[in-house]
């Protein structure tokens, strides 16, 4: 089972690793039925929530280019990332954006 909290050790204190599968109460679960993101592979998350901008554009670029290709992130935010969008694209990502509990998830994701 994946950790689940967490871990200072791995790529800093604001990731945490997914939940045990269909926990409902985990913020980083990817729900299957709202996304195509890929739900069998690894996943980390990245908590920008607490950063102003350009910090959550930044890291997140950062920590793609820091993780195995095959790695879905999950980046927690409390806005939409516009800005964000375009450098995906252009980089050859593909990302879902959810809205939920007053928070903004965005999963990104190389097919």
């Amino acid at each position: 089972m994946p950790f689940a909290g967490p871990d200072p050790n791995a790529f800093g204190p604001n990731v945490t690793y997914p939940c045990a599968e269909g926990n409902p109460v985990c913020p980083s679960h990817i729900p299957p039925d709202q996304t195509s993101a890929p739900t069998d592979r690894p996943q980390v998350t990245l908590d920008v929530r607490s950063l102003g901008p350009p910090h959550p554009l930044k890291q997140t670029l950062e920590r793609l280019a820091e993780i195995p290709e095959e790695t879905v992130l999950l980046q927690r935010n409390d806005r939409t990332p516009q800005f964000l969008f375009p450098k995906l694209r252009d980089r050859g990502y593909t990302y879902d954006t959810l809205e939920r509990d007053g928070e903004v998830l965005t999963i990104i994701w190389k097919e």
